[in-house]
């Protein structure tokens, strides 16, 4: 299944593969005709596992914080949340790989409490100042049941030029379904309060509405 995010591009594509094929037919060597081929259908197939949207089947824990995203983990750490809490959290970061499911996925049930988009500069998704000065966006959800909130950020990085999100104030949040995309990449943040049993390492590959990064 391809994600709506991805007609424009996928469409782009389609154009620019059409187009490296005709000018090759243009000249008589087999050669360059095949090599057309090959870059027009490595181009495609690039574009659309980029955008591919399989479906997950997220196991509603109300004590649970579901992974947001594919990736690999590569940063647990006890930082400053300055944007919201405005007080020391256990933070922890998602990195999504270009060959990653790029759907972003509500961690926890609750009420988005809060959102905002701050444009920004583009530097590689692992640099240290990417959370803060990166192209990002800020979604808070607040677990009625359990009284807590959940602080994640969506991050461009050096490839992802997009960040997309569908979330506003108000909104019911269902754990596992989709609150937004990022396009070509980067991170997810997640925010937590002190002392949260955190359940993955640095290193470990998480999948999308399936994997549980902590308990609440």
């Amino acid at each position: 299944m391809i994600h709506s995010e991805g007609i424009p591009t996928i469409i782009i594509t389609l154009i620019v593969a059409s187009l490296i094929v005709f000018l090759a037919h243009l000249t008589c060597f087999a050669i360059i005709h095949y090599i057309a081929y090959a870059i027009a259908l490595f181009l495609l197939v690039l574009v659309l596992q980029f955008f591919r949207n399989p479906k997950r089947n997220t196991p509603i824990h109300e004590d649970h914080v579901i992974s947001p995203c594919d990736g690999k983990v590569v940063v647990i750490e006890e930082v400053e949340e300055p944007e919201y809490f405005k007080d020391k959290r256990i933070q922890v970061s998602i990195f999504m790989s270009p060959i990653n499911v790029h759907v972003n996925r509500y961690p926890i049930d609750g009420e988005v409490k809060y959102v905002k988009y701050h444009p920004g500069k583009y530097l590689v998704a692992w640099h240290p100042k990417s959370s803060t000065e990166n192209e990002r966006s800020t979604i808070v959800v607040e677990n009625s049941k359990k009284g807590k909130a959940i602080l994640f950020r969506q991050i461009a990085g050096f490839l992802a030029r997009r960040i997309v999100f569908y979330s506003k104030e108000g909104d019911k949040a269902t754990q596992g379904s989709e609150f937004g995309f990022i396009k070509f990449g980067s991170r997810v943040d997640l925010f937590f309060p002190l002392g949260t049993k955190i359940n993955v390492k640095i290193d470990e590959v998480v999948k999308g509405g399936i994997s549980v990064i902590a308990e609440i």
